[in-house]
């Protein structure tokens, strides 16, 4: 084996390394996810070099300044404020679901997908607006949308009780996913984005092999409709929430509940792992969300003040901000340690279904009943 260089991946913190093997460019990562500015480098520097053969003596300085860069960019993060940016009117019917493109090195993310209750989903250029793609093919409303994190695939799920996947160059339908009795109503990739999650209606979750298509598991114990799905970074968890107000914490590869949260009083409406798969975050029908410790199943913060239900939560890349989106028209952005809201995104004229980070956290999508979805950066 040959190393031929390095790349960064700032979120969640990591070293590519690129080689050659049997004439052949492989890529290995070196996955850095408990890396804080106040990590002693050259301890982890010993620690790489002991267990990464690649990383020999003569590129042990290299490293280091990878290491330090990485801190850097720790501690480049700034509280900011989110100022609205651009508006897309995006469907003749109600949004339902946005996300941005994304890809483990490339920092800035321009595309953005749209889904739609006219059962289309849109990809869009973030800078001028465009419509690159229109993706023709369920036969009800979508409700729920991802890439892939190669950004070469979008999916998407509908009340058709269909998941399909869709090239995003050239706008084709790869392939459909069936199976679900239900309407789909949330669905993930793992990091490697030969997998994919999702859940139904129908109270069970199943896990796809995408290559294939094939159903791998199918997750059964909820006893309510299923609200949400995600992968954590290393893809050994699962979480889901429920409309059974529960949240779930799953054994991916065997298929298997581990852990139940039952803090909420009304439905579990959305969940989601920081990038890092340290931190749970869960919104509730109750108008609250809370944020719990992925490895002690502790709760860290509740977070009080919206005026209704909320429907979406996500974190930022860093892992200290959480952002919500609810049916009192407002996305909010929280504190993770505090549980304190930093920041009302008002504006929308109708309830906000969804809402997500571009890849460096410097940017907000939200999407709203009210047929438009907002930039803010």
């Amino acid at each position: 084996m040959k190393l031929k260089r390095f790349l960064l991946r700032y979120y969640p913190p990591g070293i590519i390394l690129e080689y050659v093997k049997g004439g052949e460019i492989r890529t290995k990562s070196i996955d850095l996810l408990d890396l804080t500015p106040e990590t002693d480098t050259e301890e982890l520097l010993a620690e790489i070099r002991k267990s990464e053969p690649l990383v020999t003596w003569s590129r042990a300085e290299q490293v280091r300044q990878l290491l330090r860069t990485l801190q850097d960019k720790l501690r480049q993060h700034v509280e900011r404020s989110f100022p609205l940016f651009k508006v897309l009117q995006a469907h003749v019917l109600p949004l339902t679901n946005v996300a941005f493109n994304k890809s483990a090195c490339v920092s800035y993310a321009d595309k953005v997908a749209t889904g739609s209750f006219d059962k289309t989903c849109k990809l869009w250029s973030v800078e001028t607006g465009k419509c690159f793609h229109t993706f023709w093919g369920h036969m009800a409303e979508i409700v729920c949308l991802a890439f892939n994190p190669q950004s070469t695939l979008v999916a998407t799920g509908s009340m058709d009780t269909l998941a399909k996947l869709w090239d995003v160059q050239t706008g084709e339908e790869v392939a459909t996913l069936s199976g679900h009795s239900a309407e789909i109503i949330s669905l993930a990739f793992n990091t490697a984005g030969d997998r994919l999650v999702t859940g139904s209606f129908d109270r069970t979750v199943s896990l796809w092999d995408v290559p294939t298509g094939s159903c791998v598991h199918t997750l059964i114990g909820h006893r309510g409709e299923i609200s949400s799905v995600q992968f954590n970074w290393d893809c050994s968890l699962i979480v889901t929430g429920s409309m059974d107000r529960t949240c779930r914490v799953w054994d991916a590869p065997a298929g298997k509940c581990v852990f139940t949260f039952s803090d909420h009083e009304d439905e579990v409406l959305d969940v989601c792992f920081d990038c890092t798969g340290q931190l749970i975050a869960t919104a509730s029908a109750d108008g609250t969300a809370r944020v719990y410790s992925a490895a002690t199943n502790q709760c860290i913060a509740k977070l009080q003040g919206h005026e209704g239900e909320i429907s979406k939560v996500c974190f930022n890349p860093q892992g200290s901000r959480v952002l919500t989106a609810s049916v009192d028209k407002t996305a909010r952005l929280w504190d993770v340690r505090s549980g304190e809201c930093v920041q009302v995104l008002g504006g929308h004229t109708d309830e906000i279904f969804s809402c997500a980070f571009n890849y460096e956290g410097d940017a907000i999508i939200t999407g709203s009943k009210d047929n438009t979805c907002r930039i803010w950066r």
